[in-house]
């Protein structure tokens, strides 16, 4: 397994929808829908603005709609783990998961 974070919610996202050249930026959030997330990329970025010109680039002309949702790290949950023992135990799976490939 190379990741399983948690993505915050919808309405924290964007969308970008292709038209051709035009691009178009979707401010979530977004209804429910039965679509089905056929996969993803991780990228490491300052800022949603930084991924969304990342993602402008992107070699889709079709009508595609793109969703951006941002990764939940270590650090989102620090006020619920004040003696570090969550972060301790995460690094520690890490570990055993690289340790295993």
């Amino acid at each position: 397994m190379l990741a399983g974070e948690e993505l915050h919610p919808r309405t924290k996202g964007v969308r970008v929808r292709f038209s051709g050249p035009k691009r178009t930026v979707i401010d979530g959030p977004f209804p429910e829908t039965k679509e089905l997330v056929a996969g993803f990329w991780l990228w490491q970025v300052k800022s949603k603005e930084e991924a969304i010109e990342w993602l402008k680039r992107a070699p889709f002309d079709g009508g595609e709609e793109v969703e951006l949702r941002q990764v939940f790290e270590t650090e989102d949950f620090a006020p619920s783990d004040p003696t570090g023992e969550l972060r301790a135990a995460e690094e520690r799976l890490r570990k055993q998961v690289a340790h295993r490939r």
